[in-house]
């Protein structure tokens, strides 16, 4: 049997350790490179991923200066390179060389505010410090935003993205940040016409997580960048599209709008279960028949209402076709959907089921199934 996927194996083991130790070993004279990597290596199996990285920077700490600032210089002698400039995109650098934001934070949130944010700018451009800025804006906001509103404009674009992926509401795995969360949309105006998508998708993404209390804020701003005119078409509809995908799955009407679909136009719809009862572990198929009068563009999705043992159903949206619907002419779609009993996030429970068709935000047809137990 194939053993499974280990992330936090991937990313911490004996190799990174050691190029990590070599780093250090390199830039700090005089550095332990074999004691600290024996010593991480004996506790990092028995811990999780994000406790890992809290784990080598323990291990690495006593072997520095205990002097802030000159910690700070000794992490910076044993930086790596920085992330290749040339790139737009999913570069997102190694996770060991997370472990200078968590000193920065344990050292300089205090006392040493100003080159403890020098240290994040200075790491950031090696792996992103977004987790880290954080603190620093609970602690100091008015400090720490002036230096976002130098780094909103600086050449290195892993910089730039720090700015709004460290600044979003909803950062998953993150502290929560204290600030006004709409006070970052002014550097967002900025940030949208950025040239690499690195830095478009954290924006996109941070307009997602405001849409989840603000849609209206969102719309607003999407509406303004589009009169702005400063990012090109294409790749403004890909951020719009992006920001607004909770709200489209929750059928929200300006921001079906936004995309060009109307909700109020007449259709007929129908949506089969191709086979009921199903197992656990089985392939449930659709099948939809949908048709109007008049030419539309259509966005569908498929909605499942889970059985839940507390009597409370469970319910997520799926995407299933953008499309242009000819007007009569039927649109015929099918859908296989596997019914995962080992899903990680999402547990399924027998009993009965519903699935809905959902149209440009509005349920036009629905059907049922049952869910038996694993066969």
């Amino acid at each position: 049997m194939a053993e499974s996927f280990s992330l936090k194996d991937q990313l911490f083991n004996a190799d990174r350790i050691g190029d990590l130790a070599a780093e250090y070993a390199a830039g700090v004279p005089g550095y332990d490179a074999e004691g600290f990597q024996a010593q991480v290596m004996e506790g990092l199996a028995e811990r999780e991923l994000m406790a890992r990285l809290e784990w080598i920077a323990d291990c690495l700490e006593p072997r520095l200066s205990p002097d802030f600032p000159t910690m700070a210089d000794q992490i910076e002698a044993a930086m790596p390179p920085k992330l290749d400039p040339s790139k737009t995109d999913d570069d997102f650098g190694r996770f060991i060389h997370a472990v200078p934001g968590i000193l920065a934070v344990r050292h300089g949130l205090e006392k040493y505010r100003e080159r403890a944010l020098d240290l994040l700018y200075t790491a950031t451009q090696r792996f992103s410090m977004e987790f880290y800025v954080r603190p620093f804006l609970n602690q100091w906001p008015e400090e720490t935003w002036a230096r976002l509103e130098r780094w909103v404009s600086d050449g290195n674009y892993h910089v730039r993205r720090l700015v709004s992926e460290g600044t979003r509401p909803s950062l998953p795995w993150a502290k929560k940040i204290e600030i006004d969360p709409l006070r970052p949309l002014v550097l967002l105006d900025q940030l949208h016409a950025d040239p690499t998508r690195f830095v478009t998708r954290s924006v996109a993404n941070h307009l997602n997580d405001i849409s989840k209390f603000n849609p209206d804020a969102v719309i607003e701003r999407l509406r303004l960048w589009a009169k702005m005119g400063r990012q090109n078409d294409k790749e403004l509809a890909w951020i719009t599209r992006h920001a607004l995908r909770t709200l489209i799955k929750h059928g929200h009407p300006d921001a079906l709008g936004l995309l060009g679909y109307v909700q109020d136009v007449p259709l007929t719809a129908v949506l089969k279960v191709e086979r009921t009862p199903i197992c656990i572990g089985e392939n449930l198929d659709l099948s939809a028949e949908i048709s109007a009068d008049l030419d539309v563009p259509v966005l569908v999705d498929y909605v499942m209402h889970f059985h839940r043992p507390n009597g409370r159903a469970g319910r997520k949206v799926f995407k299933w076709k953008q499309a242009k619907l000819a007007g009569g002419h039927p649109l015929t779609l099918q859908k296989t959907h596997k019914l995962k009993g080992n899903a990680t996030t999402f547990t399924l429970h027998p009993g009965a089921h519903r699935v809905e068709l959902q149209v440009n935000g509005q349920q036009v047809a629905e059907a049922e199934f049952t869910l038996l137990k694993e066969a």
